[in-house]
């Protein structure tokens, strides 16, 4: 099943008494190489971020400070996942719906991306996607 493939993926975590380290390099410890980095912050309380697809963009989430949660739709079934440690992220595979909500105050979540920005890549619109995500991933 396609939202089987968004999945948690722990990151190398090395210890250290001046403070911990993780690590993360494309093709290594995620499922592609990374074209481009963004992060977001300072999201208002009740207010949430996405809420699109992506034809050919995969991404990996992670909760860099506070928590969110992220939603992920693969146009049959949804769920949700907590985002609240540095040291793990959420690897969202294409034709994925997803949405991130529910910011804690002074939550930021990074996204590694492996496209660049393509406009063309975008469903903004549910109906579009949950028909193109059925006929790419029949049931």
């Amino acid at each position: 099943m396609p939202l089987d493939d968004c999945r948690l993926i722990d990151l190398p975590k090395f210890h250290d008494p001046r403070g911990n380290l993780s690590v993360i390099e494309g093709g290594q410890h995620i499922p592609f190489d990374i074209k481009r980095v963004y992060y977001l912050y300072d999201v208002p309380g009740g207010s949430s971020r996405a809420g699109h697809g992506h034809l050919e963009l995969q991404q990996f989430f992670i909760a860099m400070s506070g928590s969110f949660d992220i939603i992920v739709d693969d146009g049959y079934n949804r769920k949700k996942i907590h985002m609240n440690r540095s040291y793990y992220g959420l690897y969202v595979p294409n034709m994925m719906w997803r949405e991130v909500e529910n910011f804690s105050s002074g939550g930021v979540c990074l996204v590694l991306a492996s496209t660049h920005y393509d406009p063309k890549d975008y469903f903004f619109d549910y109906d579009e996607f949950a028909v193109a995500a059925r006929s790419h991933h029949p049931e």
